[in-house]
């Protein structure tokens, strides 16, 4: 069987899931929460309540996915249950931010802790690392799959192993805090923006449903790969935190955004810091590697239904979507040159989280449509897909009220996005 006609697993798909999950987040948004959030169980609570989003999302999401089991993404899904209008703005995202950025930020992250171990430039570190893993991704997708999980086990390793060392070393300086303030901080403004960097954290759960073409069985294997990579994250995301905490003081951690670097120093020296930091850099390719893997899937589906990026349909000999790569490495290398992390952050976040509520709510409409469905259906359902919407309706809130500037962003893209959808004529395949 050729690598074009071989298709993945729920492992694999897992394995996916995963990598795009774990990546940025994990490494950098603590610092900031402890900026006005500095209780230990308001911050297990702001980690744990971002692994019940993602996994209410991942449900809902396998539903969804399930009844159109077509890769694509909401760009597939929001054009089937709502207007190809709507679907064309959540493909315009993904194409312009919805991997690209991402790609992006772990890119600089990647070079900022690269940075402390070589004397090369952070931004120069970000564009080769970019360019280098689209081109391992250019060949096929048994090359693909194989890089991806071996990238996704060290990944997952070299968390457990800074988890593990974080629990038994004895800590000196730290910023645990186990008193009763936590009653008082989740009530508080500061836990919902706080909040918001833990969603950005977890986002990534949904990666499978955009390569439903390359995976066995979708409507079995969906589920099982969104919600138990989802569960696997969320664990291994809360005990992170929780080693970070230990092991370094509330001056150290506040406002840093290298606080695994932080950590290392405290648990391991500066001698043992310094291979840390280079296991860390290494760590996020895995996270680049998997978005560049998905990213080019989205743009392969509009580029079959609008003439305007009929161009992105190039392949190569083994059917992998090689121009679309390229395009969005290109775009990835724009934002390392030309943008800031938090600013790339927060405007990204905001339309990522509103094209994601716009395919929960699809489970509402399906259920209307075809209430007695054989494709796999989330469990308590209206509640999961209700419950998403609330969370999301108080991140874009709260997006709106205290970053007007990066939701302004947010729209402005959406905007330009509408107008490339009156110039863009379907094609015949499309219209017929």
């Amino acid at each position: 069987m050729s690598a074009i006609t071989k298709k993945i697993g729920w492992k694999v798909a897992a394995a996916l899931v995963v990598a795009n999950m774990i990546g940025t987040g994990v490494f950098t948004s603590l610092g900031f929460q402890l900026l006005d959030v500095q209780n230990s169980w308001s911050i297990a609570a702001l980690w744990v309540l971002g692994g019940v989003m993602a996994l209410v999302g991942a449900f809902c999401y396998a539903e969804v996915g399930s009844a159109f089991p077509k890769s694509g993404g909401e760009y597939v899904f929001l054009t089937k249950i709502y207007h190809p209008f709507v679907g064309y703005l959540a493909g315009w995202v993904s194409l312009i931010v919805g991997f690209a950025a991402p790609v992006a930020l772990a890119a600089m992250a990647l070079g900022a802790y690269a940075s402390n171990v070589i004397s090369i430039p952070p931004s120069a570190m970000a564009v080769g690392t970019v360019i280098l893993i689209s081109g391992i991704h250019s060949f096929n997708l048994k090359v693909s799959s194989r890089f991806q999980a071996f990238a996704t086990w060290f990944k997952v390793l070299l968390i457990l192993f800074l988890v593990v060392t974080g629990l038994v070393v004895a800590s000196g300086a730290t910023a645990l805090d186990f008193s009763g303030s936590w009653t008082l901080e989740v009530l508080t403004p500061s836990f919902a923006i706080a909040f918001v960097y833990v969603s950005y954290s977890y986002t990534g759960w949904n990666a499978a449903a955009y390569i439903l073409d390359e995976i066995e069985q979708p409507g079995q294997n969906l589920p099982k790969a969104l919600v138990r990579g989802t569960l696997v994250v969320t664990v291994l995301y809360v005990l992170l935190q929780m080693v970070f905490l230990k092991h370094g003081s509330l001056e150290a951690l506040k406002g840093q955004i290298d606080v695994g670097h932080v950590f290392a120093t405290a648990v391991f020296g500066a001698k043992g810091a310094a291979f840390i930091n280079f296991l860390i850099a290494f760590f996020l390719v895995s996270s680049i590697s998997a978005m560049v893997w998905v990213g080019p899937r989205v743009s392969m589906a509009m580029s079959a239904d609008y003439k305007l990026w009929g161009f992105l349909r190039r392949k190569n000999k083994n059917g992998l979507p090689v121009m679309a790569l390229w395009f969005q490495a290109v775009i990835s290398v724009f934002y390392v040159l030309t943008g800031t992390f938090e600013s790339v952050l927060l405007y990204c976040g905001f339309i990522l989280q509103l094209s994601s509520a716009l395919a929960v709510g699809g489970v509402f409409i399906l259920r209307k449509r075809n209430p007695s469905a054989t494709y796999y259906q989330s469990p308590f359902y209206p509640w999961l897909p209700l419950l998403f919407l609330l969370f999301s309706i108080w991140i874009l809130g709260y997006l709106i009220i205290n970053q007007p500037q990066e939701s302004l962003m947010g729209g402005a893209i959406l905007a330009v996005g509408a107008l490339t959808y009156f110039l863009s004529p379907k094609t015949e395949k499309s219209t017929s």
